[in-house]
């Protein structure tokens, strides 16, 4: 992904696993207004179509970050002048960096749809134009696991009095032999894999937070990492490959049960890595489901 005026991009190959054990992300805590999903051609139980969007072709990147934000708007809207949204992916758009590279190799024509520097920021903005978000909207390129990174930008954002809302989503994209090296070359030939999914499939998982309180249904704060993985199924979350965002589905899954059964979850992103607790609040998750179904019935 390329920086412009609206993208940081952060690189934390330098981060180690036993500097992050000690690191605190979040300085306090966040409120879960909604999470969502969307998978393609995966092999997963509840994969779907690509959506169509105007302007982007044969990558799942965009339409697949547009359905899961598009979910997270459509339950929870509010003011979104006051919401920021963050995009976060190891290598951004890699299916559409191949068939750039494949027709350049073959002397094909470039088609300037296949501009994958700029997919990122181009469905970012095509977010703006749909659902009237003028808060600000980031970028992020990172070897750390995305949940990680998207929870302590938010934190960060969240400080703008201006701002009630962040918006964070990761993607993830299945991988050719050409993407198994870029990673192992990221990973710095420490023999992480590319992501073990077919070369055409696609992941993306949004989370829509607030400050704690105020009808949020689940906060979500920093807790102690793990120094080996947990035993039981007090926790959940391994990061395979960089850039993996196994963590945000785990969070997607934990929000739905507390919303449905309260206490709290504690979800672990990896070995020594960052861990966060969820706690469900009874009354504000009361709150939440009946604004829910009275937005679903308008």
């Amino acid at each position: 992904m390329t920086p412009t005026e609206n993208t940081t991009t952060r690189n934390t190959n330098t981060t180690t696993a036993a500097e992050n054990s000690h690191k605190t992300v979040l300085r306090s805590s966040l409120g879960v207004l909604t999470t969502a999903t969307a998978t393609h051609g995966t092999g997963r139980d509840g994969d779907i179509p690509l959506p169509r969007l105007p302007g982007f072709v044969e990558s799942a990147f965009s339409p697949l970050a547009y359905e899961a934000a598009r979910q997270c708007l459509a339950e929870r809207p509010g003011d979104r002048s006051r919401t920021a949204v963050a995009l976060a992916s190891t290598a951004g758009d890699t299916t559409t960096a191949d068939l750039a590279s494949r027709r350049m190799v073959s002397g094909r024509v470039h088609n300037p749809l296949l501009f994958m520097q700029a997919t990122p920021n181009s469905v970012l903005g095509y977010l703006s134009r749909e659902f009237g978000i003028t808060g600000q909207m980031f970028s992020l390129s990172t070897l750390d696991d995305p949940l990680t990174e998207l929870l302590s930008m938010a934190d960060l954002l969240l400080e703008d009095p201006e701002l009630d809302r962040v918006l964070a989503v990761g993607v993830e994209l299945g991988g050719s032999e050409r993407l198994a090296a870029v990673y192992e070359e990221l990973a710095d030939g420490h023999g992480h894999p590319a992501p073990a999914l077919p070369a055409d499939a696609g992941l993306a998982a949004a989370v829509l937070l607030g400050r704690p309180g105020n009808g949020t249904p689940v906060s979500i704060r920093s807790a102690e990492a793990y120094e080996n993985e947990p035993e039981n199924d007090s926790g959940t979350g391994t990061r395979a490959h960089p850039g993996d965002i196994q963590s945000l589905f785990d969070l997607a899954a934990a929000h739905q049960r507390l919303l449905q059964e309260g206490g709290s979850h504690l979800l672990v992103t990896g070995s020594r890595a960052p861990a966060f607790l969820l706690t469900a609040d009874t009354e504000a998750k009361t709150d939440a489901r009946n604004e829910t179904e009275t937005h679903a019935h308008q």
